[in-house]
């Protein structure tokens, strides 16, 4: 089988890569085995001293690599710079936080010495999607390899020079070979090495279907796993929000990386009183955006990153508009690219499918309610759980609102986004476990309770 990396916007074809057979992944995960062994007996301090020259390696190349990310998914120029950087952040964040975080923890059990101490597991399957090709892989590699871990990547399949060009980072950073490792493989074989028992955990950032069968494969066999599954994210106005900040705030995180974030604002929860203020403030923001050649600086939506995106997205709209529901469309035609206008929905209700799953593209469906509680349940209404924004003046009733919203990140007058100092993570159908912050740094390690009498 051979990957090919398509370009979004030319329709014309990157780079093509054969797989990797079943039998190669045998032998490149049983040298990340070997690898474990050296790895995981250097102290954190000295583990910690590779992250930081990850994060120079980035740095001095960000450009070169913002460039493949625009080439392979379609991100405009800017926002892949942007993506590049952060992973740098992660790096250095890990680098002076990790000796502390992973220090044995005394406890007082009446004995001699009790402690608990975070020991490495062995090696992670991590299972990306392409959205943000640099920066999925980081936010979860840094922390598992700063833990001690190795880690094997599948990558999504049309972004295989990214996962190639992550891989080169950390050699060029001086880690040891095999600490990371790029499978360039299908969804098939990704299975069979769960099936086959190879790896010692798992993290995965995907839709339900995959992580459900993922899931399965991983209880099976015991083995630990982080999901991040994607959301649903209501953006609540209240009718004392700030209008024209709230409206340019919500033009961002729906139509950043051309709406394709798990994390965007996808649900926008009006209060009726001020529903009108806020769709022309809306409206005028969109159609503020430039669309067109994500290689142009001025670029703010650029095409969305696979043709089969279109025919998703066009059939949201249309239950949308047999549910009642008005399109409004900006932007100007583009002659070649997959390109999908952003388009607002107005009239949206909560029985639409673009109101109830993870939409991945350029749409923004307005819902109007009566009050507070009636947000509330809009918003609690579907199956997913990752993140939420309330917007109001009152801090302290955003604050009490935003506590009743079943997600896993809850931002008051600001945009939902992966910070290296907060756990990320969803409830309900949008995952388990956590990424980021100390909480993502332990979540594979065996957390081993030490007890030492006289």
């Amino acid at each position: 089988m051979v990957l090919k990396s398509i370009n979004p916007y030319t329709e014309e074809v990157n780079w093509e890569y054969d797989t990797f057979s079943f039998e190669e992944c045998e032998a490149h995960i049983k040298k990340s085995r070997e690898s474990f062994l050296e790895w995981s007996s250097l102290s954190v301090e000295e583990r910690t001293k590779y992250l930081a020259k990850a994060a120079e390696v980035l740095r001095k190349n960000f450009d070169f690599y913002a460039e493949i990310i625009t080439k392979e998914m379609g991100k405009p120029i800017k926002q892949s710079r942007a993506e590049v950087q952060k992973c740098a952040q992660v790096c250095d964040y890990y680098a002076e936080n990790a000796v502390e975080f992973l220090k044995d923890e005394l406890v007082d059990t009446g004995v001699e010495k009790s402690y608990v101490t975070f020991e490495p597991l062995g090696v992670i399957f991590g299972i990306m999607p392409w959205n943000f090709p640099f920066w999925q892989v980081f936010k979860f590699a840094i922390s598992a390899m700063c833990a001690g871990n190795v880690c094997v990547l599948k990558h999504a399949s049309n972004v295989p020079r990214s996962a190639i060009e992550v891989e080169k980072v950390f050699l060029k950073a001086g880690f040891p070979e095999y600490v990371f490792k790029t499978l360039l493989i299908d969804s098939k074989t990704a299975m069979d090495i769960i099936k086959e028992d190879m790896v010692d955990g798992i993290s995965l950032t995907g839709g339900i279907n995959t992580g459900s069968r993922i899931g399965e494969l991983a209880g099976r066999f015991i083995k630990p796993i982080v999901m991040e599954l994607g959301g649903s994210d209501p953006f609540i106005v209240l009718e004392d929000a700030d209008i024209e900040k709230t409206a340019q705030v919500a033009a961002k995180s729906r139509f950043r990386n051309t709406g394709q974030g798990c994390n965007a604002a996808k649900r926008f929860i009006v209060l009726e009183s001020i529903a009108d203020d806020f769709t022309k403030a809306f409206e005028q923001e969109v159609n503020k955006l430039k669309v067109g050649d994500p290689m142009d600086e001025e670029t703010d939506i650029g095409p969305v990153a696979k043709r089969e995106l279109l025919e998703e997205l066009e059939a949201f709209i249309e239950d949308a508009v047999k549910k009642g529901a008005k399109p409004f469309i900006c932007g100007e035609d583009c002659e070649k690219g997959f390109f999908f206008k952003p388009t607002i929905i107005h009239a949206a209700s909560p029985d639409m499918d673009v109101c109830n799953v993870e939409v991945f593209g350029p749409i923004a469906p307005i819902i109007t309610v009566k009050d507070e509680e009636e947000a509330v349940k809009v918003a609690n209404s579907t199956e997913l759980g990752l993140g939420a924004q309330v917007w109001s003046r009152d801090l302290d009733r955003a604050e009490k609102l935003a506590r009743r919203i079943k997600a896993g990140f809850a931002a008051v007058n600001g945009m939902v986004r992966s910070d290296p100092r907060l756990p990320f993570g969803g409830i309900k159908k949008s995952g388990v476990g956590r990424e980021l912050s100390h909480y993502g740094l332990k979540q594979f390690t065996n957390i081993k309770a030490m007890v030492v009498n006289k």
